[in-house]
């Protein structure tokens, strides 16, 4: 994205700006002051300010407007000899990516249509030892019936693990992952008329999970752990969330370290969004989650949640993943994951108010009526009642 580095806000919005020369910066304050948009008024439509960035000596400026004073500056940019034309379309490209509401994924024909609504994204662990209910849906009876209630509840996905990803997992191999999700995936995807996705990072698994009727691959890796993934993937015409994580779930929790966290992961998932397209993935079956807990302190996370609308910018819809997560234990100091609801219910609300249309949940009861209530606040999109 050249030097544009992010955008966020509400009602006005703040578009940073990094490694502009000063031609180029005095290009832009002649931009702002100009007729067309306004110049003379107080207060000015669109404000540029600069700042020292904490991680980086060069200093960032921040142009700050509302949409339609921002979109004003667009023509004036193209026209200005001193402002290549990469860095005008990057600006512009960010807005239209940060304001896009109206996202539709092409889940091998299933289509889920984003922009009505929060989808609910229902998790089944058919595993032994995942963090939160381990061994609770490892039997396969179990497992097809807890996904049938979670359609039920509320669920429009459900995402099926055979792997714990846990921090300081160890890695399964291909063949156990194989024997405890694809005979649920056989039932289910016959049996659910939501599509069926398949946590995994390991591209022979998914291409079995695929076969088997899944629609959606659930890459905690974003593509990176596999080489072949993003080509399986590609193949069967399938959908793919692409997860930020630093390092493996073996050593993930270990120290993580960044300069800014949000930088750092939206450059992983610009990255992964391209290995994606480059495949022959289409955008309209790319999904990104920053990773909440996958490589990140307890500050990181918190971070995430209040700077989620900035992955906005990249143009894909943002999933959100926190349901029972350590982090929300360690404010709330709750050891057991199942006494976590209330914390959850917190950061899905505030992920929805800062643009997130999937959040990946157990409790997809309790999860979806959070859901519908805070789509009503934020997105007035829903019929309510008339009356209190």
């Amino acid at each position: 994205m050249g030097p544009v580095l992010r955008i966020s806000g509400h009602g006005a919005l703040a578009i940073t700006l990094k490694g502009l020369t000063a031609d180029q910066t005095a290009a832009l304050v002649t931009c702002i002051r100009s007729p067309q948009i306004g110049a003379g008024h107080y207060p000015a439509p669109i404000s540029l300010s600069s700042r020292e960035c904490a991680v980086d000596p060069v200093s960032e400026l921040v142009l700050t407007g509302t949409p339609d004073q921002l979109r004003l500056l667009f023509p004036l940019l193209a026209r200005e000899p001193r402002i290549p034309a990469s860095i005008a379309q990057a600006i512009e490209s960010l807005l239209d990516n940060y304001l896009r509401s109206d996202y539709k994924i092409d889940c091998r024909g299933k289509i889920l249509d984003l922009g009505g609504r929060t989808h609910i994204m229902g998790i089944l662990n058919v595993t032994p030892d995942s963090f939160s209910d381990g061994g609770q849906y490892a039997e396969q009876g179990a497992a097809l019936e807890h996904a049938r209630e979670m359609v039920f509840q509320g669920a429009d996905i459900i995402d099926i693990g055979g792997e714990s990803t846990r921090p300081g997992a160890e890695p399964l191999t291909e063949e156990e992952e194989v024997n405890r999700i694809i005979p649920v995936i056989e039932r289910l995807s016959n049996d659910l008329r939501a599509p069926i996705s398949v946590d995994t990072y390991k591209s022979s698994v998914a291409k079995k999970a695929l076969a088997a009727g899944a629609s959606i691959v659930n890459d905690i890796s974003g593509l990176h752990f596999s080489p072949d993934m993003a080509h399986t993937i590609a193949v069967y015409g399938a959908a793919v969330v692409i997860m930020h994580i630093k390092g493996t779930p073996r050593d993930m929790q270990v120290n993580p370290v960044y300069g800014d966290v949000i930088d750092e992961i939206m450059e992983y998932l610009d990255e992964s969004a391209a290995i994606a397209l480059q495949a022959g993935i289409g955008r309209d079956r790319i999904m990104i989650d920053p990773g909440i807990g996958f490589g990140k302190t307890l500050e990181h996370n918190l971070t995430i949640l209040e700077r989620l609308d900035e992955f906005r910018a990249l143009g894909f819809p943002i999933v959100l993943g926190t349901s029972r997560k350590r982090f929300i234990g360690t404010v709330l100091d709750i050891a057991d994951p199942k006494g976590r609801i209330e914390g959850t219910a917190a950061t899905v609300a505030l992920g929805i108010q800062r643009g997130a249309r999937i959040v990946r949940v157990h409790d997809v009861g309790h999860m979806s009526k959070v859901a519908r209530m805070t789509d009503a606040i934020v997105k007035a999109k829903h019929q309510v009642p008339s009356t209190n």
